[in-house]
């Protein structure tokens, strides 16, 4: 009965409506539910980061065990990603500890590293097309090693913008290697960045457990609307088209980062 008295439904909704999204686009979780925890229900910046990247951690397992499963994964991709993520999270947790999680320096950080990852990822959802077009002409098919070294880096730069906000393990992610992997299937791609996604949140919320930021009567609430929610949008993900609800959505995110630039 105590953790029913936990459950708040304005939460439930909103995990409920972002599952929706998520499930359509196989993008989106971060981006919209960090801005919404701080924005719309005032939870403290640090403490929405957080409780957020322990929730996608749990939705994104789930997508992790469907690609494994379809042999949409490439674990080596995956690998390389963390070898540059994994001991940029460490540092960035170590950072954000040092800064005083619930100081004005952290605050200020979180936020403005924020709205960067919410435009990057805007910018990823609508000109994906023509960057990888740009792409092509200039540069063309990279050394391996060249592209193995990359990847890691990639990785180390998602490792930062995720442990302070959140976003870009989606957007950004799946774009990079796009650029990278030119001849690899979208739905591999997909997958592998996906499975990287995992480690990178879990180790990215598990740190920020540890230094104190994480709700969890919210997280609880985020994850009983999002799950069915995953499941709703993936069944109406063919229905809807694709460039619209893309393009949609990063105005949406366009809006909210000019709101965290503008934050006082």
């Amino acid at each position: 009965m105590s953790f029913l008295h936990t459950i708040q439904p304005l939460y439930v909704l909103s995990g409920l409506v972002v599952g929706i999204l998520v499930g359509m686009t196989g993008v989106a979780g971060g981006s919209l539910m960090t801005p919404i925890l701080i924005l719309a229900f005032g939870v403290h910046p640090v403490t929405a980061v957080g409780t957020d990247l322990l929730y996608a951690s749990v939705t994104k397992t789930s997508g992790t065990l469907v690609h494994s499963y379809n042999r949409t994964v490439d674990w080596r991709v995956a690998g390389w990603l963390a070898v540059g993520s994994v001991p940029m999270t460490a540092l960035t947790i170590w950072m954000l500890y040092a800064l005083d999680v619930r100081g004005d320096a952290t605050h200020v950080l979180v936020t403005k590293v924020l709205g960067v990852a919410l435009f990057l990822t805007a910018l990823s959802l609508i000109f994906r097309k023509s960057i990888m077009q740009i792409y092509e002409r200039r540069v063309g098919l990279l050394d391996q090693k060249l592209v193995r070294n990359l990847t890691i880096a990639m990785g180390a730069l998602l490792g930062l913008l995720v442990t302070v906000s959140s976003v870009g393990a989606g957007a950004i992610g799946v774009t990079a290697l796009m650029l990278l992997y030119p001849s690899m299937p979208t739905a591999r791609i997909v997958g592998s960045n996906i499975a990287h996604a995992v480690p990178l949140t879990l180790l990215a919320g598990m740190g920020h457990w540890l230094i104190g930021s994480i709700d969890f009567p919210i997280l609880g609430s985020l994850l009983i609307g999002s799950i069915p929610g995953t499941i709703a949008g993936s069944f109406l993900a063919p229905r809807v088209p694709d460039p619209a609800l893309r393009f949609t959505l990063a105005v949406l995110l366009l809006l909210v980062c000019a709101r965290f630039w503008l934050w006082k």
